[in-house]
């Protein structure tokens, strides 16, 4: 899909956008998707949404605007809710990404209605990408822009056996990489290796960077990393992480080929931690 800065930026195109008869709107529960018959996100006309209610342009695809409704969040219960994640691993990588972008912004909004500089109301701006404090209502005029938490999420290896842990949110028996966010003034590979020191008290080598996926719980980019480690030895931040252990090759592929006996239950394939340990077992095999 066509992001279309060029129509956000121009009221006129994007009036025009929202006018169109093929104009469609993404139905949303709250921060919550809606399906239609066949699994897939559920759209309707631009013009049902409420009146009362600012449209985010998702963006263009093809010659079709797609829009959501700024509907001020409401209540999408936990993140760690199972029936979410059932819901989000059915979906294709082009639509996990629409829902990403709107669910995103959407709960942004509804967090940044007054102006961080000088406390009065703001208003959505630019297709909600965009809010401003508004000078005729006495505030400071400053923009306000979306933004996105930088989280490395990392595996180290060591001796053949690659580190995976759980939080106390977690599923029993669901593991994952360790993940923290990227502090400020630091590098991609400095956050992962003070995050693999504080959580697990390794230290770690040989960062390599591997890909990355936005994660809209609420607007973080997944940065997955691996590293390696001399020296096998845990010590656990135990606020952070309720068990954490060394897994070896066998035991890595029985538990993403879903094996009942297998150690661990692998993370959701939708998920970067699972895409991040399908690269580990692919350098094992080659």
């Amino acid at each position: 899909m066509d992001r279309a800065d060029q129509v956000r930026v121009n009221p006129e195109k994007l009036r025009e956008a929202i006018m169109r008869p093929n104009a469609r709107l993404l139905k949303l529960d709250g921060l919550n998707p809606v399906f239609d018959n066949q699994g897939d996100l559920a759209w309707g006309a631009a013009y049902e949404a409420s009146p009362d209610n600012d449209l985010l342009l998702l963006g263009v695809d093809g010659d079709t605007p797609c829009f959501a409704e700024l509907n001020g969040g409401g209540n999408s219960g936990p993140a760690s809710d199972p029936r979410l994640w059932q819901a989000l691993g059915a979906l294709s990588p082009d639509q996990a990404a629409v829902y990403a972008t709107a669910r995103s912004l959407v709960d942004w909004h509804a967090r940044h209605k007054f102006c961080a500089q000088c406390g009065k109301p703001t208003s959505s701006r630019k297709g909600g990408w965009a809010r401003q404090c508004d000078k005729d209502d006495g505030g400071c005029g400053a923009e306000h822009f979306p933004r996105t938490d930088p989280v490395a999420i990392m595996l180290s290896e060591c001796e053949g056996k690659v580190l995976l842990g759980r939080q106390p949110m977690f599923p029993h028996k669901r593991f994952s990489a360790l993940a923290g966010f990227i502090e400020p003034g630091e590098s991609i590979e400095g956050g992962v290796k003070r995050e693999l020191w504080e959580e697990a008290g390794i230290k770690v080598r040989d960062v390599q960077y591997v890909a990355s996926q936005p994660w809209p719980f609420p607007s973080s980019l997944m940065m997955a990393c691996t590293s390696i480690t001399d020296d096998p030895k845990l010590t656990l931040d135990e606020e952070e992480i309720e068990e954490a252990h060394w897994f070896s090759l066998d035991e890595v592929k029985a538990s993403m080929n879903g094996d009942p006996d297998a150690p661990f239950i692998a993370p959701p394939p939708f998920a970067i931690a699972y895409n991040l340990l399908v690269h580990w077992l692919d350098g094992q095999d080659s």
